[in-house]
């Protein structure tokens, strides 16, 4: 066979790895060689990963001190890598009125101190967001393995992320399509509390239809928080801000909060997302079609 056809890069990967260039062209029947034709061990298994990039001393540079990772963080951080490269994920971004709701809330801010319940503005995207999905149940789903097979659920699980100090938990407000706003605002803080302090139980957790990732009491006009698998999809929250809105004939200022949604590209298209978000959105923006 003649010269291999290969890269400067492919041929320095090649010298690393020391396969030999000329026989795996003959092996493989062709000239040309690649960089995925190298990522074969022996020409067959695939090799581990390498991990130069990562296992560094970084004490040569400078002063470091090293803690260790909790259990719940190592393992969120491969769930969250797995989802990340393997979910081809999709975003949408809108932003939804909520002038409605944070002037109910400031109605009933005795009522809330007489329950002892923080009617926080979480409770009502969680009823919102439950209320949509029976409209989109394509979104109230999980995909099999093998991307044969799609479940529809029968239920509407909302779960939450809360930022616990020893790591990311995710606890669900069950049958939340079923449950009135104070409810939904009581079991909020319950379970935030109990994930804070490391009390959640197995049945708080998992089983969830969707999940919402509120970042609005730290800040940030948007972001595209990842799916969280077997889920198809997750909402985000940014903060509050106040935008101008033209109503037609002058613009107001109204409270608006940015929504992204995250998506498996697989079971969602981008139509159905954007008809998703509008839908939750125009729910937001019209409270009382989600308390009644």
């Amino acid at each position: 066979m003649s010269e291999v056809i290969a890269s400067p890069s492919v041929r320095a990967l090649a010298r690393e790895k020391g396969i030999d260039l000329t026989a795996l062209a003959k092996k493989l029947g062709r000239k040309s060689i690649a960089r995925e034709d190298l990522a074969k061990d022996n020409y067959g298994a695939a090799p581990k990963p390498r991990d130069s990039h990562w296992d560094i001393d970084h004490a040569r540079y400078g002063p470091v001190t090293e803690e260790p990772m909790s259990r719940i963080a190592q393992v969120a951080a491969a769930n969250l890598s797995a989802a990340n490269a393997m979910v081809p994920s999709a975003a949408h971004f809108d932003r939804a009125d909520v002038s409605k709701i944070e002037k109910f809330r400031l109605e009933v801010r005795a009522e809330a101190e007489a329950r002892e319940t923080k009617l926080t503005a979480l409770a009502f995207h969680v009823k919102a967001l439950a209320r949509a999905l029976h409209d989109f149940p394509r979104l109230n789903a999980s995909l099999s393995p093998d991307g044969k097979t799609l479940t529809l659920k029968g239920y509407c699980h909302i779960g939450f992320a809360v930022n616990a100090p020893h790591g990311l938990v995710v606890p669900v407000i069950r049958n939340a399509d079923k449950k009135g706003i104070w409810l939904i605002a009581s079991e909020i803080s319950e379970l935030a509390k109990r994930g804070r302090n490391r009390s959640l139980r197995p049945k708080d957790m998992g089983g969830g239809s969707i999940t919402i990732s509120n970042v609005g009491g730290i800040g940030g006009t948007s972001f595209t928080p990842i799916v969280n698998p077997p889920e198809v999809a997750i909402l985000g929250l940014a903060r509050t801000e106040i935008v101008p809105k033209w109503d037609g004939e002058v613009f107001r200022p109204l409270p608006m909060t940015p929504i992204s949604l995250s998506y498996d590209h697989r079971v969602i298209n981008g139509a159905d997302a954007a008809q998703f978000v509008s839908r939750y959105a125009g729910l937001l923006a019209d409270p009382r079609r989600i308390m009644i």
